[in-house]
């Protein structure tokens, strides 16, 4: 059979694009999209655990897994609310390897040894061949065809996912457990009424501006849309600034511990180790260009051990430097800034109070 060239040429032009539409699961930016703009998926499950015994996923002690990567500071809002609210005989979690590849986070082996508690193999029973979180995906649904996204809340009794949103997750475990819990547990509220229109309108702004917004600076691939969003973000984290150095006690609200923290403190805690240098958010960082901001971040970190337990600033930096080979193609991990947090009564000579 004798191709025509024109046919040649249409079939690998019509590869070509079905390559770059599909495009790969580092691929942080659509391939083709001339925006340059970094835009985050939708979560595909948004099942709900409820405290009624008559849900679909009703709250039970032992029943429900969550896989997370202490890298990703989506999944470890969800690690600090499980240990804040004193669930850890109730859900249980595992880690997956701080690289992302082509094939997504993985697992790691029972060889390997990798730093920090629960970073182990797949747990689930029947999930003994699994190598990455890709495959607890397909086993609950085999055309997904979406990222393979951290956190992940499963359903062992069900062998489905239930949720892969993390604001959802953290408020599922912030609220939904409470009847079995100890007074001492079920007192924390992390949404309270009386605080949630607040709660909600603060979620509004720093979503887009400061949790999103390192992104989007960091994965831009034009000179435009980098200068747009890393502006954005640094007025944001001026905005939150503000706020704080308004506020007596040690929380957003005061003497109050809510939401807002946990989804503020896992962007703040990277911001000097990676987002700095490495996203190029680099108009100020946190310990020398906004005080109230570190010290409310020093205080979560150093006066709980539900914030400083949950932050491995190995898994953080080395899955920053080397899983994004476009931004850093040779991999090579910042030594500094040291140390990664200070002490909890220390400032930098910038910052120091004249």
């Amino acid at each position: 059979m004798v191709h025509r060239p024109d046919t040649l040429t249409a079939l690998l032009s019509l590869l070509t694009e079905l390559q770059s539409s599909t495009g790969k699961v580092t691929d942080w930016v659509k391939p083709g999209d001339t925006s340059g703009e970094f835009k985050r998926q939708v979560s595909s499950f948004r099942d709900w655990i409820s405290r009624d015994p008559n849900a679909k996923y009703p709250a039970e002690a032992g029943r429900y897994h969550l896989y997370v990567s202490y890298a990703c500071p989506w999944a470890c809002r969800t690690l600090i609310a499980r240990k804040l609210k004193g669930l850890e005989d109730i859900v249980s979690y595992s880690v997956v390897h701080w690289h992302l590849g082509e094939g997504g986070w993985r697992f790691v082996s029972k060889d390997e040894d990798v730093p920090g508690e629960n970073v182990i193999p797949d747990p689930i029973k029947g999930h003994e061949g699994f190598t990455h979180l890709k495959d607890v995906y397909f086993e609950s649904e085999k055309n997904y065809d979406g990222r393979y996204t951290v956190p992940v809340l499963f359903d062992k009794k069900t062998n489905r996912i239930v949720s892969n949103e993390s604001s959802e997750i953290l408020r599922m475990l912030g609220t939904e457990f409470d009847d079995m819990l100890d007074e001492k547990y079920k007192a924390i509220q992390l949404y309270p009424e009386d605080l949630q229109k607040q709660i909600e309108e603060v979620h509004e702004w720093q979503y887009g501006g400061i949790n999103n917004g390192v992104y989007t600076s960091g994965f831009a691939t034009t000179s435009e849309a980098y200068e747009r969003n890393v502006v954005a973000l640094f007025e944001a984290l001026d905005r939150a600034e503000k706020h704080l150095s308004e506020q007596q006690g040690p929380y957003w609200f005061g003497d109050k511990i809510s939401e807002v923290d946990i989804r503020l403190f896992v962007t703040i805690i990277r911001f000097d180790p990676v987002y700095v240098q490495h996203f190029k958010c680099n108009i100020r960082d946190i310990r020398s260009g906004y005080p109230a901001l570190h010290k409310w971040m020093r205080n979560l970190y150093w006066n709980d051990p539900a914030f400083k337990d949950t932050t491995q600033f190995d898994h953080i930096k080395w899955h920053y430097t080397r899983s994004h080979t476009q931004i850093n193609p040779f991999s090579i991990t910042p030594v500094g800034p040291l140390p990664h947090i200070l002490p909890l009564e220390e400032e930098v000579t910038a910052a120091q109070k004249k």
